[in-house]
């Protein structure tokens, strides 16, 4: 079993900055790709960022320029610093991780979830 725990949302004004921590545990045998997802209310889940395990990023034309993903030195850690917030930023954010559990056998997995809410 592999759990993902976030932290760092919260409230800001517009124009603010949050960064927002991912941590994952667990049967880990190696992490191919971590990324953080948004979910606004009435609106489907979209990918904000990524990072490969080569360090590879990707991100939504959204945020690209505002947000920056990273890893940790333990590369089982996923970083999102978010700058320039603006009030359509606000949603739930999750973290994502594709998870190697063995040589052959990879699965998905999501945390929780955390609120970031961008006041104007």
């Amino acid at each position: 079993q592999v759990q993902l725990v976030e932290s760092g949302g919260g409230l800001v004004q517009a124009g603010g900055s949050l960064r927002l921590s991912c941590a994952a545990s667990g049967s880990i045998f190696s992490i191919n790709a971590m990324g953080w997802y948004r979910q606004a209310p009435g609106k489907q889940r979209d990918l904000v960022a990524a990072i490969t395990s080569g360090g590879s990023t990707n991100y939504a034309d959204s945020v690209k320029g505002r947000f920056t993903i990273s890893r940790g030195n333990a590369k089982n850690t996923v970083y999102l610093q978010m700058n320039s917030l603006k009030p359509e930023d606000t949603a739930v954010y999750y973290c994502n991780a594709d998870v190697a559990v063995s040589y052959s056998r990879s699965y998905d997995y999501w945390g929780q979830g955390t609120q970031v809410t961008v006041s104007s």
